[in-house]
């Protein structure tokens, strides 16, 4: 039994790749930075989240509601990891995220798993919490972050030689550690130098400058989130 994908959540003549994301989102970034590293066109649309949610996102994402998405010929693809994968298979002509290597792969999508588990939560608790709970936050931040540090030892990248998966997947938290700093008075050069280098490194990379914002603008979102939530 063949499903026309024009049905459902498919768009009828759809064509090419669109993404649905919000500006500021590391998630949305690690797509736009992907896009750009194998030189993909698409259409970006932003979501506006502060105001609500649009039809076309929750049609497109009715588990988690939530952005990213990418559609492809109007099919959508979910959760920002996923995407990066699907990149791969759909346009194995392009440059490729992911080590050929089944170890060095399986290597990638560990580490990616731990970013995408572990930072952009924690971050959160530092600004959201105080006391205890609050140095319990920083506390895991500098684990996590000296885990990376370990993870990416001497090489350039986490690939080696080469930006790859698990770069894409951390860069856009490069433009958060100012706020990680500030909520959580410490200093991401001393307690993870490398991860410090490689973070100029891949700011310096054309698909990672375009696709981030500045650590000025990502504070002032922070504030905003803190009055949304409450938070002083």
């Amino acid at each position: 039994k063949s499903i026309d994908p024009t049905n459902s959540t498919a768009m009828a003549g759809e064509k090419g790749l669109v993404l649905l994301d919000f500006w500021v989102s590391p998630f949305g970034q690690r797509c736009r930075i992907a896009l750009a590293e194998k030189g993909l066109p698409y259409e970006y649309v932003e979501e506006n989240l502060m105001a609500g949610k649009s039809d076309r996102l929750l049609r497109s994402n009715p588990i988690h509601k939530k952005i990213p998405v990418l559609l492809h010929d109007g099919r959508p693809v979910n959760e920002s990891l996923i995407i990066l994968n699907y990149l791969d298979d759909a346009f194995p002509d392009t440059p490729s995220l992911l080590p050929s290597d089944p170890y060095q792969r399986a290597q990638a999508r560990f580490w990616a798993d731990y970013v995408d588990k572990k930072v952009y939560d924690c971050g959160t608790r530092l600004w959201k919490l105080k006391g205890e709970p609050h140095a319990q936050a920083r506390a895991d931040m500098v684990e996590i972050l000296k885990n990376l540090d370990g993870a990416l030892g001497d090489k350039a990248f986490f690939g080696g030689h080469a930006f790859g998966f698990v770069d894409a997947a951390f860069a856009p938290f490069t433009s958060w550690f100012h706020s990680y700093e500030k909520y959580g008075e410490f200093s991401v050069a001393e307690v993870a130098p490398k991860i410090a280098a490689w973070a100029k490194r891949c700011g310096e990379r054309e698909s990672v400058a375009k696709s981030l914002y500045s650590p000025d603008k990502i504070y002032e979102f922070i504030g905003v989130l803190k009055k949304m939530h409450g938070v002083e």
